[in-house]
């Protein structure tokens, strides 16, 4: 969602003299009561919308590669042809304006409308998805906006419009986002753009050699191309009580309106698990100043993943707001006002948040017919291998060009990625897969990108100051680094993605090095 921008820099359809805009620079000014950027790339001259639509970031302050500019908070992708969110997170466009030149003078003008193509001979085409999380919803919007003219019908277990699933765990959770935040989209635009919808309904069975899906509410629907984005069911502890009332997990809407609920009059929660959901989930209801305790077998949060000195890091900045850890232990019970650990100490507590974690909802695959192993296995074009299904998101499971291996990730934003490209694939466009896997997680007000991918990393470099929170640290799989983690360094953290995108190791190093040198 993005936010509010303070109007800053010259009213552009006044002018401005050429010589002020050079070639690759980026000048920030206004048309009206909107923040534009203006860049020359060769001999075009371009301006959009300089607030990215997901969050608010300031486009001027990303980089440029081609046509194209990167968001340097969450690393979406726009045209500056046309103002096209070109890659998630963002979804939805920023405004693009004409420019001329006279006179020396550069002149930003009217607004440039942007047109989908139409594609001919699709007009009776049915194409189906099951699920409408991050993946299902971009495939389906994308479908729309690369011109398919067929029915979209999502199918889903959820009972609301396809949502901000990350703000749960975040802003709205902690009471700083508004409802209105939330919907991804509303009720009016699935309607224009006639995507349907069959919520509150699970997909039951799948016969592929019929094509057809058969939902719990009685109906049938046939499909000529069908996407499987199930998405992942949280993992459930076998702990005595976890079956409670007063014990939540946080995947749904509807999860967190329960226990945001519960904050109305409740004041100590103990969360089990220090992953990312654990963690985000302790800052935003320390925001609501409620005590919260979090109970962990890991001896450091998330030191599998992030090492040491990030877990460390993590740790301290939640103490200092107030966290209490159990770290080293695990729950063996929970009761009505306590949870027993695994020492036999009673920790009091009025609500208990299971966040440990998720696993791959890969029932539906299965039974259609899809090769599993840890997630529905799919090629470079997310085809599964049941001839017409496809599958995106935290299933799918991957030949990652960068890793060099399967890999499956469990990141809203790859989720939206994948959506895009299946929904390109399903048209038939034939486009590999091979972003490179990006998320970001949020603590109090510290932000950590993490751009790559390792889970079997050998050795960190640890660069800047872990102390003033302006630091990266690069995760090596033998001589080449897989991936890298930023705080407060944001243009970094972009410049690896782009070297990482082009298999370039001796420019990613060249970055880090630069970026040493002047800390």
């Amino acid at each position: 969602m993005a936010t509010s921008a303070q109007i800053r820099g010259p009213d552009l359809t006044a002018g401005i003299h050429e010589d002020l805009l050079r070639e690759g620079e980026v000048l920030l000014g206004h048309v009206g009561e909107e923040n534009v950027m203006l860049t020359r790339q060769g001999q075009e001259i371009y301006a959009i919308g300089a607030v990215c639509s997901h969050y608010g970031g300031p486009l001027q302050e990303g980089t440029i590669e081609g046509t194209d500019v990167h968001c340097p908070w969450h690393h979406s992708v726009f045209s500056l042809r046309t103002g096209e969110a070109l890659k998630p997170p963002a979804l939805n466009p920023v405004s693009c304006f004409r420019t001329e030149v006279r006179e020396n003078m550069i002149y930003v003008t009217e607004k440039i409308a942007f047109v989908p193509p139409r594609r001919k001979g699709t007009e009776t085409q049915q194409f189906l998805i099951i699920g409408s999380g991050a993946a299902g919803v971009s495939a389906a919007v994308t479908l729309r906006r690369q011109g398919f003219l067929g029915s979209v019908t999502i199918v889903s277990e959820d009972k609301f419009l396809p949502y901000d699933r990350p703000n749960l765990s975040k802003d709205y959770l902690a009471g700083n986002a508004p409802e209105e935040w939330i919907p991804l989209w509303s009720k009016e635009f699935y309607e224009q753009n006639h995507i349907r919808f069959e919520l509150s309904t699970r997909a039951e069975k799948i016969d592929a050699t019929k094509k057809q899906v058969h939902l719990s509410n009685g109906k049938t629907l046939h499909y000529d191309k069908c996407l499987l984005a199930t998405g992942g069911k949280p993992i459930k502890p076998p702990i005595p009580g976890i079956e409670k009332d007063h014990v939540y997990m946080l995947r749904s809407l509807q999860d967190c309106r329960r226990i945001i609920a519960r904050t109305s009059w409740a004041s100590r929660v103990l969360i089990i698990g220090a992953g990312f959901i654990g963690l985000e989930a302790a800052a935003s209801l320390r925001a609501r100043n409620m005590d919260v305790l979090v109970v962990a077998p890991e001896e450091m949060p998330l030191m599998k993943v992030l090492g040491v000195h990030v877990g460390s890091f993590l740790k301290k900045i939640h103490e200092e707001h107030g966290v209490e850890f159990h770290l080293g232990h695990t729950v063996k019970e929970i009761r009505d006002r306590s949870v027993v650990l695994d020492s036999k100490v009673a920790l009091d507590c009025d609500f208990v948040i299971v966040g440990t974690g998720i696993k791959p909802d890969t029932d539906l695959a299965e039974q259609a017919g899809c090769e599993i192993d840890n997630g529905v296995l799919v090629n470079e074009y997310l085809e599964t291998t049941v001839p017409d299904i496809f599958a995106a998101g935290d299933i799918a499971r991957w030949p990652d060009p960068h890793a060099k291996r399967r890999i499956r990730v469990e990141h809203w934003e790859v989720a939206e990625r994948h959506g895009q490209v299946a929904a390109l694939n399903m048209l038939g466009d034939h486009v590999h897969f091979q972003d490179v896997p990006f998320f970001w997680t949020q603590h109090y007000d510290v932000s950590l990108g993490y751009i790559g991918f390792s889970d079997s990393f050998d050795r960190m470099d640890v660069m800047g100051s872990i102390e003033k929170r302006d630091f990266a640290v690069a995760f090596y799989e033998d001589t080449e680094v897989a991936a890298l983690l930023t705080v407060g360094r944001d243009r970094e953290s972009l410049l690896v993605e782009e070297a990482l995108a082009h298999f370039d190791q001796k420019r990613v190093h060249q970055i880090l090095s630069d970026y040493e040198s002047r800390i």
